[in-house]
């Protein structure tokens, strides 16, 4: 993940840092028709900015697109950074929920079934809305989401560290910490440059080539 700087602007004789828009939602959507407000403000916000990108997105165009007033918005989200972290919350669970299911699932597998399973759903992951995938990388430093990607990290390694774990008869010997670090680095270095690329020009013949390749690869430095 990159990091990132503080902006600053100049104003006059003098330079002045300037302040974080805030990124936390004002109140919680706790009855059905805010939970309905809240989804269709979210919604709205992800086909603004794969349409316009953020410096283009307002909330006043994220409100019209929502069917909701500017007022109604403001009651949940002080600012557009906050709509754009709640895209990301959301599409960070919709990713995350498919990799612990497959992670689930290899269990039991030997290293190179599981391996195969694990690149599959992580390319498939990366593909859902590829375009919205793009712009939210990049506005992950801006809206403060660093530190909720580094937790949804450390959970990936500590759920593949437990799988190699209970598969090092299958390993050749290595440090599993290392081997952790490099299986859920190659495979995501993969899926996310599968997105950077095009992944929505991909056929399925491409994607089951990157799927072999990157699966022979974990599981030969495995091995």
């Amino acid at each position: 993940m990159r990091a990132f700087t503080r902006f600053s602007y100049s104003h006059s004789d003098h330079k002045a840092v300037a302040r974080k828009p805030p990124t936390k939602p004002r109140k919680n959507a706790s009855q059905a028709r805010s939970r309905a407000t809240v989804d269709a403000l979210v919604e709205a916000t992800a086909r603004v900015l794969v349409r316009e990108g953020f410096e283009k997105a307002s909330t006043n165009r994220i409100a019209e697109i929502a069917g909701v007033s500017v007022g109604s918005l403001y009651q949940y989200f002080p600012s557009k950074e906050a709509l754009v972290a709640a895209v990301i919350d959301r599409h960070n669970e919709e990713i995350m929920g498919l990799v612990r299911t497959a992670l689930i699932e290899v269990a039991d597998l030997p290293i190179d079934k599981a391996v195969r399973k694990l690149v599959t759903v992580a390319i498939e992951a990366h593909r859902i809305n590829p375009k919205l995938h793009r712009v939210l990388a990049e506005q992950i430093p801006r809206t403060g989401q660093l530190r909720d990607v580094e937790a949804y990290n450390r959970e990936i390694h500590a759920l593949v560290r437990a799988y190699l774990e209970s598969r090092r008869k299958e390993m050749r010997k290595v440090d599993l910490d290392v081997a952790t670090l490099i299986c859920v680095s190659t495979i995501e270095a993969v899926a996310h440059n599968t997105v950077l690329n095009g992944a929505e020009m991909l056929s399925e013949k491409i994607v089951k080539v990157l799927v072999d390749e990157t699966t022979r690869l974990v599981v030969g430095y495995l091995k």
